[in-house]
């Protein structure tokens, strides 16, 4: 992964702006320009025009639109994102991924269609 995609995963919590706490369940429709960071447990549909961070026992049923996203949880819903999906090992994405770029980390799980964009 390039340089300038290192920082999404050297964030500390204190560096987010905004966040879903663990014991929040939220449903609805997300809109933010700020880093953001789902501990919880999000239905509904997430627009950013910043960074996305999936935390591991976050559970995220959406369709994603964002610069960046790190799935380091469960998400099922389609991610459209304009530079990386990164999915670590404890990630897990079930829907479709359009990206210039996507990275899956070994022991990741993806189920859908992969769109890398130029």
């Amino acid at each position: 992964m390039s340089d300038s995609n290192n920082d999404l995963f050297e964030r500390e919590d204190s560096d987010y702006d905004t966040y879903i706490a663990p014991d929040i369940k939220f449903s609805g429709n997300i809109h933010f320009e700020k880093p953001f960071i789902v501990k919880g447990q999000i239905s509904g549909n997430i627009e950013a025009t910043s960074d996305l961070v999936i935390d591991t026992d976050a559970i995220v049923n959406a369709d994603i639109s964002a610069e960046r996203v790190a799935v380091r949880g469960k998400v099922t819903g389609n991610i459209k994102c304009k530079k990386v999906v990164f999915v670590t090992s404890t990630g897990s994405v079930t829907g479709d991924i359009t990206s210039a770029q996507v990275v899956l980390e070994p022991d990741s799980s993806f189920t859908g269609r992969c769109t890398m964009l130029k």
